[in-house]
């Protein structure tokens, strides 16, 4: 089971209004809460665990570079963001953020760096915000660059793909609200010099 989905390649690109975001290079964790329980759960894309002692401690086994994760969420985000949906009228709520720190590459971190929890998406009763209604409600934590607000165009992959943004590793373009939400990802040209480089042959297996 994937808690994140797989975001798709630019062709998903639809025209309209988008907003750009910086696509952070680090690992994808998930964070659950409840309104009778509060945050309960947390985990990679691929797994779940308890946010109570026992299951960190099974986490952190799991996951050694990943170590501390727990310990962040509850300083910087589990208050601010309870906050926040309390006050809304839904049940559950899940929310997505990236583990990073300067160093961060490929998944892989730098045990003795600082590391960031960014948010990047929430998921309120299994329908994620569209990105506009995200940035209202929480545009004011830390989350990803806003690199480019406005309407879609062909040109503006290119631009990605070039380098005009500055970003390390690419971006992530969404549109749409509800059902007609849509999300695309674009990485850098530099990006892919990067991995073949570092990957030879395997390079592919880090692109998507």
């Amino acid at each position: 089971m994937l808690h994140y989905p797989k975001i798709p390649s630019s062709k998903h690109c639809r025209l309209g209004p988008c907003v750009v975001f910086d696509k952070l290079d680090g690992t994808n964790l998930h964070w659950d809460w409840d309104r009778d329980f509060g945050w309960h759960a947390f985990g990679t894309r691929r797994d779940s665990h308890n946010l109570l002692s026992e299951g960190i401690q099974g986490f952190e086994r799991d996951h050694p570079n990943l170590r501390g994760a727990a310990e962040l969420f509850e300083r910087v985000l589990a208050s601010p963001t309870a906050e926040i949906l309390h006050d809304l009228p839904v049940r559950q709520a899940v929310l997505f953020t990236e583990f990073v720190g300067p160093g961060s590459f490929a998944g892989s971190h730098r045990a003795e760096e600082p590391k960031r929890l960014v948010l990047f998406d929430v998921s309120l009763d299994s329908q994620m915000l569209g990105p506009e209604e995200f940035l209202d409600r929480l545009g004011h934590l830390d989350i990803p660059r806003v690199l480019y607000r406005g309407k879609f165009k062909g040109q503006l992959l290119e631009e990605i793909y070039e380098g005009k943004y500055d970003v390390p590793e690419g971006v992530v373009i969404k549109g749409g609200s509800g059902e007609q939400l849509w999300m695309a990802k674009v990485k850098t040209r530099a990006y892919e010099q990067l991995l073949r480089k570092q990957f030879g042959g395997n390079w592919q297996d880090y692109w998507e």
